[in-house]
Order: C-alpha cells, then sequence, then structure tokens
C-alpha cells in the first residue's frame, strides 16, 4: 500500500526541524521518491512541507524579482509574512532572479502565491483588453 503523500511529507519536515546536513537530506529524499516510483510528486511533497514548518512557526517565502532585493525589501516582506503568521519563530526569505517578471516581485508560500510584478499586470491587461 503506497503511504500517503501528507504522511511522507509531515514525516520529513519534523525531521527538517532539527539540524540537518541539507545536501545529504536532498539525497536521502531523491533516493526514496526514486525507490518508490514518485518523482512526480515532488513539487507537491515540497508544498506540504513548507506547509508543515510554517505551521510549526518556520515560514518560508520564495521572492522572485528581476532584479536582487534590497534590505528595505526585505523588511516588507518579512512584516508582510508577521502580519500572515503572527506566531513565526522564523521566516526564511529565498530570492530568485527572473528577468521575465521585468519588475516588481512575486512571493510564494506552500499554499499562497502574490504576484506583483510587471509581467503578471501586463498580462492581466492583456486579458482585460481581449
Amino acid at each position: 500500500m503506497k503511504t500517503p503523500r501528507h504522511v511522507i511529507a509531515a514525516a520529513l519536515a519534523q525531521r527538517s526541524l532539527g539540524n540537518v546536513n541539507t545536501p545529504k537530506f536532498a539525497e536521502e529524499i531523491a533516493a526514496y521518491l526514486l525507490s518508490e516510483h514518485r518523482i512526480s510528486e515532488l513539487d507537491s511533497l515540497l508544498r506540504d512541507i513548507m506547509q508543515y514548518r510554517a505551521d510549526h512557526g518556520i515560514v518560508e517565502v520564495i521572492a522572485i524579482s528581476a532584479h536582487s532585493l534590497t534590505a528595505q525589501i526585505n523588511n516588507d516582506i518579512e512584516a508582510q509574512m508577521r502580519e500572515l503568521y503572527p506566531n513565526a519563530k522564523k521566516i526564511i526569505i529565498t530570492p530568485e532572479l527572473d528577468a521575465t517578471a521585468v519588475g516588481g516581485i512575486r512571493l510564494e508560500l506552500a499554499n499562497q502565491q502574490l504576484d506583483l510584478t510587471v509581467r503578471n499586470k501586463l498580462n492581466l491587461f492583456k486579458q482585460l483588453t481581449a
């Protein structure tokens, strides 16, 4: 019988709350998914792990923008996350550069996304005028 994804995610997330050797941990997850023929579940599993960690006080947000984030922008993101997650013990902001964003920022959390990029606004405008 196949172990439900949320059970796997909870076990991995619980383990990740402590000190882990990140590269070794990533290899173990990859090996498990390969051996169980569940590679297609990787993205969903990672979102489940992020949600579990957020529920336990470690909020992770991926900040995607066309340009490097300034200290002020990082502070603004952290303030927004503290409003969304008032019980957060730790907020981890992972910046990602994406030139196709053109400008602005997209914040991705476990089960939420806030897209304030110029690309998204242009696409919205395009949909409204079509």
